[in-house]
């Protein structure tokens, strides 16, 4: 009985699930179209999302955004101007690859001064360590008695 119990209400669920999905967005009805916006959007960062493309978001602001380019292309703009626009309207760090100039100097550059420092700060470190380290001699007996010790132990 309780088998048959959660059984339709299993039923039930899948069904009012399946009542309330929403459909797939249709891709653009011109595959051309849809071709271009995804190779600009798969170079573009989303800004909710940061570390996602562009094309591959599903934020709100992305769906935004490939709506504006979408409709940028239909009006017939160059893959370059498209990028001019985002640019112009959110800066350089919508690009996954940002152009290199003074302004983003420290996005390029950032990243290898950091594991420098690290690698040097790291060596300092060790060198320290190693500095700190006292080495004692062992006399002959101490040796013995440790070898003694280690052949006990197998």
């Amino acid at each position: 009985m309780l088998k048959k119990i959660l059984f339709s209400l299993f039923l039930t669920l899948l069904v009012y699930a399946t009542a309330f999905a929403d459909e797939a967005i249709p891709l653009a009805t011109d595959p051309v179209l849809e071709q271009r916006l995804i190779s600009i959007s798969e170079e573009m960062r989303c800004l909710v999302c940061q570390n996602e493309s562009l094309a591959g978001s599903r934020s709100e602001l992305a769906q935004d955004l490939r709506r504006e380019i979408r409709d940028l292309i239909r009006q017939g703009k160059s893959d370059a101007e498209i990028r001019e626009f985002m640019v112009d309207r959110y800066g350089d760090f919508v690009l996954y690859r940002p152009p290199v100039k003074p302004t983003t100097w420290l996005l390029w550059i950032g990243p290898f001064v950091l594991m420098i420092a690290g690698v040097v700060a790291l060596l300092m470190y060790l060198r320290r360590r190693n500095n700190q380290v006292i080495s004692i001699a062992l006399s002959d007996d101490e040796n013995k008695r440790i070898d003694a010790l280690l052949r006990d132990d197998k």
